[in-house]
């Protein structure tokens, strides 16, 4: 267990511990404070991350050292869609993490393409976290991903997302029904003060933001292929790709994803399948590859857990 000990400025601003720890004392982020944090004690007592700092006060944090991921490969089970010497393309499966960090250091989908390629950590010697990763989905995210196999097919293909010229096809299950049957969402996104792990729409209008900059811009079409009596089956095609873009603009319609542990409120759910999984799932992604001059289409099959809900009531679809 480590110690560090500081006396707290007296100019410092009132904030609460935990962003006087993660801003100032460079132990963790806010994020990795309840994994590494053991204990916090202000004057000899001991206190919530959550408390205010007191100018003048000595704070002692007391933390475990950070765990250092060794990444080897692993022989992982990964759904191929597509490989060539340059690129890889697979479908993700629900529930694995794209690349080791925040505390998961095993079963990722890296250390089963470090497997799966041989020579793939020498050919990124300078990104041991993320050899090869273009983009990213979330843990609980399925569906199409691609990475690539050398720095410059990692460029070549990480210049398309910049330049906004890859088309993304995504399905999701929501809660209700939005009010229309397609539209584009549009707004700021930054993340949620509070809660670390949340992000949060902004409600500004495009002239204010050009002032404050308060988040990023993110925009998404939507249309609503099917309605039943649990809420909507909707395809979704993000222009932006922010962190957390369709969970985020989904809620703020008021229409969010089943499943969604941060942004839907847990409730009786009318299918087994639904609980314990968002049901998201990057359905297309359609990008030029390396040496080609002409788009390619990839496409993850809908998933079996979407299948069981779709069937399971049919009879009861509306328009």
């Amino acid at each position: 267990m480590n110690r560090i000990q500081v006396k707290i400025e007296e100019d410092a601003p009132r904030t609460r511990i935990d962003v006087y720890v993660a801003k100032n004392l460079g132990i963790a982020t806010r994020s990795q404070l309840k994994e590494r944090i053991a204990e916090i004690r202000m004057d000899g007592k001991t206190v919530k991350p959550s408390r205010l700092i007191e100018p003048g006060k000595v704070l002692e944090v007391f933390y475990r050292p950070r765990e250092e991921p060794t990444f080897q490969g692993e022989n992982l089970p990964l759904k191929i869609l597509y490989e060539d010497n340059r690129v890889v393309v697979l479908d993700k499966p629900a529930g694995m993490v794209v690349h080791p960090g925040c505390g998961v250091y095993s079963g990722t989908l890296v250390q089963g393409l470090l497997y799966h390629i041989q020579n793939l950590k020498d050919a990124f010697p300078k990104e041991p976290i993320r050899p090869g990763i273009v983009h990213r989905l979330d843990r609980d995210t399925s569906g199409v991903i691609i990475t690539a196999k050398d720095p410059e097919a990692l460029e070549f293909l990480s210049a398309q997302f910049r330049k906004k010229t890859v088309r993304k096809l995504y399905l999701a299950l929501v809660k209700g029904f939005p009010s229309r049957r397609e539209g584009i969402l549009r707004g700021y996104i930054s993340r949620d003060p509070i809660h670390r792990k949340r992000f949060r729409i902004l409600p500004v209008t495009r002239e204010e933001a050009k002032k404050e900059m308060p988040g990023k811009y993110a925009v998404t079409r939507f249309q609503v292929l099917k309605t039943f009596s649990w809420g909507s089956f909707v395809l979704l095609q993000p222009h932006t790709g922010r962190t957390h873009q369709l969970r985020v603009q989904l809620q703020s319609l008021g229409c969010p994803i089943w499943g969604d542990p941060i942004y839907s409120r847990a409730e009786k759910l009318p299918f087994k399948a639904l609980q314990h999984s968002l049901f998201l799932h990057a359905y297309l992604l359609e990008v030029v590859l390396p040496g080609e001059t002409v788009p390619r289409r990839f496409y993850a099959p809908l998933p079996e857990r979407f299948k069981v809900v779709l069937r399971g009531d049919a009879q009861n679809s509306g328009a």
